[in-house]
Parts: C-alpha cells; structure tokens; sequence
C-alpha cells in the first residue's frame, strides 16, 4: 500500500511544529522510536563496556543488537562487519590512517569532484603522508553526473583505492555503484563508497555492490549523530587500527577507539526498527521485489526503503516541476524528469538577485528550513564556479515531507523573484 503521510508524520515528535524540513540533506529530523532507544538505554543500562555487573552487560547486549541491526540494513555478511563511530567523516579518517600504512610512494589514490569533502581530504593528506599521487575524476557540468569516461581513465592508472559516493550530497546525483566497483576491481584497487546521502532514500545492499568499505549516518536516516562504517571482515581484521592498549583486537571492536555515544547507538537500533516498521506496514507492493534475495528483518528493511523511494519519486517530480517554474531560477544536476530515477530528492540552485545566504535566511523566516553555501561538497562548487559567490540553496526532501510543503515552497520562491 502506498505511504500513509498522516501515520508516517506522527512517527516524528518534530512535525509537531509548523516548521517545512527541507533541510534533510544535512540531518533528518529523528524517529520517536529512535528517540525511545535512547530513553531506555541513558534510564536503564547506562554502563560503560565489558563490566562484570547487570548494567554493564545489558549495555553490551544492546550494542550488539544495534550491531545485527546494522547488517541487516546494509545486508553484510556478519555483525562484526559494521562499524560504529562519531559520523562518516571522523570513520573515514581513522580508516584512511589504517589503509594508508599499506600504501607506498608513488601508488595512485582516486577521489572525484562529486564527493562531500569527507570522502576526499582523508584520502589527499593519506596520499600526502605516504607519497601517493591524487587523481581526481571529473565531473558533467551541465548535469552534475561523474564522468564516465574519465573515471575509466583514472582507473588505467592502477590505483590502489578508488574513492565514490553513493548520492551527491550537492545535487541528489546516484552514482552507478555497482558498475563502479567492477570497474574499479578489474583494475585491482580497493572501493570505498561513501553512502551518507543516499542511505534514508533506499535499499543498499553491500554484498551485492561487491565494495570493499561504506559508510553512512544515522542522523540522515532519522537516528542520533553516529556513524556507520562497513568493511568487509577480511579486511578490516588484518587492517592495524589505531587505538590504546589493551583494546580489543578483533573487528568491530579495535576501530571503536575510546568510550563510544553507547546511547546513540542504541538509538541507531530504533532508527532501523523504524524503517523496519515501513517494510512492515507499507511495503507489500515491495515484496516481489525483494523476497527471493532476503527474509526477516532484511526483507523488511528492504521492503521499506523500497516504499520510501518510489514515494519519493513524487516528491523528486513535485520539486523538479516546481523549481523549474521560478523564473530567474538556475537548477543544477538532473533536470529531466524522465531521468528521475538517476537521483535524490535533493536540489540545489541559484535564483537571481539573491545570494544564496540571503535566499536561506528568508525561505528560514517563512518557515522553509534549507540550506545554502557548499555543505562540504567543495569539489562541485569549485567545479561549477559557484564557490566564491557563495555556492548554491540546497532543498531536501525524505518521506516525510508532502506535496503541499513543495506547492508552498514555490511559492515562497515566486514572491521573492515577483
């Protein structure tokens, strides 16, 4: 059945308030179930790890339900392959110090000009550390897709790691990321996918991707601030972590360095119970789909992202015909409807006599929230010409936003060009 918007919204304490989230690229507003994991882990089993008493040992339990959550939202082949931490960019610069001690001078890093810098800079001062060449692939300015060509370049290089988002956090382009890693393997280097902005729009499957390392966020898929990080066990068990003594040693444990958001972890777990309770409740048009491959929680899981992105489709249609209708507008990315399957519902423009701060501050007073400036996406604002006149407004929509927060956007747009 298709998303009931009425019982969807009320999963969400913050809708309460007259507010339009249209910030969603940037964190999503946090599911009361999430909510309610956090509750009852700061209330009842707020402990630190490995101790010999009841709190301590319903801490751990609830870490590792969080763990076998996890998996099943990525679909990895054991708990022990995700990876909790503060959010994707600080796990990305702790793995990149493991990856690069097995780099040498002279190897080749490959990053693009798509990617949130998070999934860039650890990758340049690694490449800086050890003597490593960068090369960068470009991007299709005139849609914001990564060039294609390019990348097959880059990859006859032989680098030793390829570095690709899921989803452009700038523009909603979704990369092909099977294709991608193919790619990338045939020429034996390493994949590391950063899915952060992809994650709260659909299913991901990791083994069937075939990458090596993912990473994405729990507060962009209605949970707390934690990060999630996949690595394939191999992988993540001979790489040497940087820790204290006397750490554990075995994955996931020697990458979750110092005292962990045990809390938020949790609340990871009821982020996940919520997408569950999607698959559960909306997503049986999905069933066909995805019951040969998964059961239990996994079909579930993927049942409900499978709902949230064919709604969600609607919404991309919606903002894309009501952008396009602003005159003095500048829409970049993928503007052909036909094409809407090929990214997000994120959309970033530019309207005349309008800095993008000043067209924020006032869709803000309106009670729009949205974002403006380059969100960490510096590689596309640079690439554009768009970085010294202070980037782009960014609007987001989730599954929980309507058709009439879009109509009502619009017209906000209208009256500031009238």
């Amino acid at each position: 059945m298709p998303l009931d918007l009425a019982k969807i919204r009320a999963q969400f304490p913050a809708l309460e308030r007259p507010t339009i989230f249209l910030d969603n690229p940037g964190g999503t507003q946090v599911a009361r179930s999430s909510l309610d994991r956090i509750r009852e882990y700061l209330v009842d089993m707020n402990a630190n790890h490995g101790g010999a008493f009841p709190t301590s040992q319903a801490s751990d339990a609830a870490l590792e339900r969080a763990h076998e959550a996890a998996a099943d939202l990525l679909n990895a082949a054991r708990p022990e392959e995700t990876v909790f931490g503060l959010n994707m960019t600080t796990l990305t610069f702790h793995i990149s110090r493991s990856l690069a001690r097995t780099f040498a001078d002279g190897d080749t890093l490959v990053v693009t000009r798509l990617d949130h810098d998070g999934n860039v800079s650890p990758w340049l001062l690694a490449a800086e550390d050890r003597g490593c060449r960068v090369r960068w692939v470009d991007i299709n300015p005139e849609d914001c897709t990564l060039d294609l060509e390019d990348f097959q370049a880059a990859l006859e290089e032989k680098p030793r790691l390829v570095a690709f988002g899921y989803a452009s956090n700038a523009v909603g382009t979704i990369n092909p990321v099977a294709k991608l890693v193919e790619m990338a393997h045939a020429a034996g280097a390493l994949t590391y996918v950063d899915a952060v902005q992809y994650a709260p729009h659909g299913p991901i499957d990791v083994q069937q991707l075939g990458c090596d390392f993912l990473v994405c966020s729990a507060y962009k898929f209605f949970g707390p601030h934690i990060g999630i990080l996949y690595g394939k066990y191999e992988l993540l068990d001979k790489l040497k972590a940087y820790k204290v003594r006397p750490a554990p040693q075995d994955p996931p444990e020697k990458f979750m360095t110092g005292t962990a958001s045990f809390e938020g972890i949790a609340g990871v777990l009821g982020a996940i119970e919520y997408l569950e309770w999607v698959g559960q409740t909306f997503g049986e048009d999905q069933r066909e789909k995805y019951a040969e491959s998964y059961s239990g929680r996994r079909l579930a899981l993927k049942q409900g992202l499978g709902a949230i992105r064919a709604y969600e489709y609607e919404l991309s249609r919606a903002l894309l015909a009501t952008l396009k209708d602003i005159p003095r507008l500048r829409l970049y990315g993928i503007s052909n409807e036909r094409r809407i399957d090929q990214r997000v519902p994120t959309f970033s423009f530019t309207l005349e006599g309008w800095t993008p701060r000043a067209a924020a501050e006032h869709l803000g007073k309106c009670g729009i929230n949205v974002w403006d400036g380059n969100y960490y996406a510096l590689s596309v604002t640079e690439r554009l010409g768009l970085e010294e006149t202070g980037g782009m407004v960014r609007v987001g929509a989730v599954h929980y936003n309507t058709t009439d927060e879009i109509a009502r956007l619009g017209e906000v747009l209208r009256d500031m060009v009238s």
